[in-house]
């Protein structure tokens, strides 16, 4: 007999309803696997940047894999998170609950992004995609600490609210981005919504600011992310882990290759 389960948002009445009469069950799954990737938007050493995370958990073909519930980047050393003119107000939980990331503060967004999220309802798989708006919170421990926002208007209509937090690294590695994943009932019968996509920037990329200046409000953009001067010896690494609802916990890397250094031209006299 199949068992009721929480639904999330008001577009699932019909479907919720078809689904528990035909009480869909989804096969077992296998492992997941997950690809790591990341980039500077500029890349430039020295300079300010917008840092890039994102990764894909794989599935074998008809399946869907696990609901993630914990996702770990740690990224390289030397990187200007504190000094990086971002993040100047905060923004509450509560807010984000009740009025999205339009209620929050613009000074307090960090960063964007996308999710993509599957269902498996019997043999076929439904996708979703949601937009995601990192806005930062009231600090936890004396770390910064930050709010995933992630909507998905259709085909279930999905708001979920995503703790995360920037934390101390040890070893080849700077911090660790550490996200908190709740997990999302879909429709009865049904299993979690699964993350199978998610990309983010932290940086000034698209974001705009405000600030009063002599009883006027002007608009600006933040100054981004300080890269260091030296590249590391064989690039900039990045390193993920990934935990799932079933126990499962994948790894992943990837490095950044340092930028090519420019050819000066020499010009005889």
């Amino acid at each position: 007999m199949c068992s009721p389960r929480r639904t999330v948002g008001p577009l699932l009445g019909t479907l919720a309803a078809a689904l528990a009469a035909l009480c869909l069950s989804a096969p077992a799954g296998a492992d997941p696997s997950v690809s790591l990737d990341a980039s500077f938007s500029p890349y430039r050493l020295g300079a300010r940047t917008t840092i890039k995370f994102s990764f894909r958990i794989g599935a074998p073909p008809g399946q869907v894999p696990p609901a993630l519930t914990g996702a770990e980047v740690r990224y390289p050393p030397d990187l200007g998170f504190a000094f990086s003119g971002l993040g100047l107000a905060v923004c509450s939980p509560a807010t984000l609950e009740a009025a999205g990331a339009s209620g929050c503060p613009a000074n307090s967004i960090m960063g964007r992004g996308e999710a993509l999220a599957e269902l498996q309802l019997g043999t076929q798989i439904v996708t979703e995609s949601g937009e995601i708006s990192i806005a930062r919170a009231p600090d936890q421990g004396g770390h910064i600490a930050l709010l995933l926002y992630v909507s998905g208007p259709s085909p279930v209509n999905t708001q979920i609210l995503s703790p995360a937090q920037l934390l101390p690294a040890g070893g080849a590695f700077g911090g660790r981005l550490n996200i908190e994943v709740p997990l999302v009932a879909s429709v009865p019968g049904a299993p979690d919504l699964a993350i199978v996509e998610l990309s983010v920037t932290l940086g000034p990329l698209g974001l705009t600011y405000f600030e009063r200046v002599g009883g006027q409000t002007l608009a600006y953009q933040p100054r981004g992310i300080l890269l260091p001067t030296p590249c590391p010896r064989g690039g900039f690494p990045f390193a993920g882990a990934f935990t799932f609802v079933d126990g499962s916990r994948v790894t992943a890397r990837k490095v950044v290759s340092c930028p090519r250094r420019r050819r000066t031209v020499r010009t005889k006299h």
